[in-house]
């Protein structure tokens, strides 16, 4: 072996036994710490709660979006990279005008619907504990179980006066992401705009792993049988989720060219995803509407879709966070740590987080294109959640002070109906 390897093999392995000493000077100090509160605290803590606690106090050092999930929290999130738990199958809001609980809609076929609860039941009690008072999260944890055990809920039907008690059997509940305009009486969605022939409206609420296969069901569908001749696609509010679905959701659009890419902590491009032409959905007129609140997985579809010239973007700047979480799981069942670990970047070489740095330079999240930038802030947002959701549930009139039947009560959308009924002109 030469001599110039052998000192390099020395100093590698002196520069390992260096690292592997700090690594356990720190771990040692740890445990003593740990041991010393154990031991001495005047408020006993169990080591349990200790070690959740250290690894809570280093997460919290780092970005806002790496955190320590802790085992009792671990079901409810993986229920929403699966969007698959026990429970009935209702989605609920509290009334804003009587704080009631009130089932939005059943969802198909599901044990609420075949047992008969209705979009605007008023669910009074749940196992004959009244729901006053109750919030969102205690009443669907309560509805939430094993499948195959029974919950009792207690509901007055719209236009009625006496309750009624109503079993019903949990089962293993798949909620959709892919959401439409409004829903049908049997609690299908339509995704068809009505007054607006061959326009559909498709609303993604959060990125799932079964968002993209239900996605381009739901377009094939579209085009196959309703006569869809352009899409708006709704990314307002969304949170984002998993980067598969989205990079999944691009390659319906796109055929070919670069969906997204990662780069590490020091710069380095760390992945490309690319397009493929299989699977590839037919070429129609689009537009992606984005908000200030649409963020991560939705902003990579915006920008892909942007970049690739494939649909106009019509709304407001995006929220800009443009960082990739993995999920690294511990030995059970100290449950998962959540960190992040590259920053993602669109096609067009920029980058879609908003440091410091982009704020400066104004690179930073997803614009709307020329001409179609529609801002709607402060009071006007609240009285366009208000009238969204007033349309969900079918009312017919809005707390919002908009007739819910009217689509102008939403200036965005308005907007996106403008440009794609010029394009499908300008193509006859």
């Amino acid at each position: 072996m030469p001599r110039r390897n052998l000192r390099l093999m020395i100093a590698l392995t002196l520069f390992c036994l260096v690292c592997a000493t700090r690594a356990s000077r720190h771990g040692q100090v740890l445990v003593f710490a740990m041991r010393q509160i154990q031991e001495r605290a005047l408020e006993p803590v169990g080591e349990q709660e200790l070690f959740a606690g250290a690894l809570e106090g280093m997460m919290g050092r780092l970005d806002p979006y790496s955190v320590y999930i802790p085992p009792k929290l671990l079901s409810d999130f993986e229920e929403t990279l699966t969007q698959e738990f026990g429970g009935v199958g209702l989605e609920i809001l509290l009334d804003p005008e009587t704080g009631e609980l009130t089932v939005a809609s059943p969802l198909p076929d599901t044990p609420a619907q075949r047992a008969g609860v209705r979009s605007g039941d008023k669910i009074l009690k749940i196992d004959g504990e009244s729901t006053k008072g109750m919030s969102l999260e205690d009443a669907r944890d309560r509805m939430r179980g094993a499948p195959g055990d029974p919950v009792t809920l207690t509901v007055l039907h719209p236009h009625e006066e006496e309750p009624v008690d109503i079993r019903i059997v949990r089962d293993v509940i798949k909620v959709g992401t892919v959401w439409g305009d409004r829903r049908n009486e049997n609690g299908v969605w339509n995704y068809m705009l009505e007054d607006h022939p061959g326009l559909a409206y498709v609303r993604i609420s959060s990125f799932s792993e079964e968002t993209a296969h239900e996605l381009q069901q739901v377009i094939r569908r579209l085009l196959d049988q309703e006569g869809m001749k352009a899409l708006i696609l709704d990314l307002r509010n969304n949170p984002g989720g998993l980067l598969e679905a989205a990079i999944e959701i691009c390659d319906l659009f796109v055929a070919s060219g670069q969906i997204v890419s990662t780069r590490d902590r020091d710069g380095r491009v760390r992945s490309i995803f690319h397009a493929s032409q299989s699977g590839t959905l037919p070429q129609f007129p689009m537009v992606v509407l984005i908000n200030q609140l649409s963020a991560s997985a939705s902003e990579i579809v915006a920008a892909c879709l942007q970049d690739h010239r494939r649909a106009a973007v019509v709304g407001q700047r995006s929220f800009g966070k443009g960082t990739v979480q993995e999920i690294i799981r511990l030995e059970r069942p100290d449950g998962v740590l959540k960190l992040t670990t590259a920053s993602y970047w669109r096609p067009n070489g920029k980058n879609i987080h908003r440091t410091q740095e982009a704020e400066e330079n104004g690179h930073w999240g997803v614009s709307p294109d020329p001409g179609l930038e529609v801002t709607v802030e402060g009071e006007a947002l609240s009285r366009w959640s208000q009238w969204r959701m007033d349309r969900d549930l079918n009312k017919t009139e809005s707390q919002s002070g908009s007739d819910p039947q009217d689509l102008s009560a939403d200036p965005q959308l308005t907007k996106a109906i403008e440009y794609l009924e010029k394009q499908l002109e300008q193509e006859t």
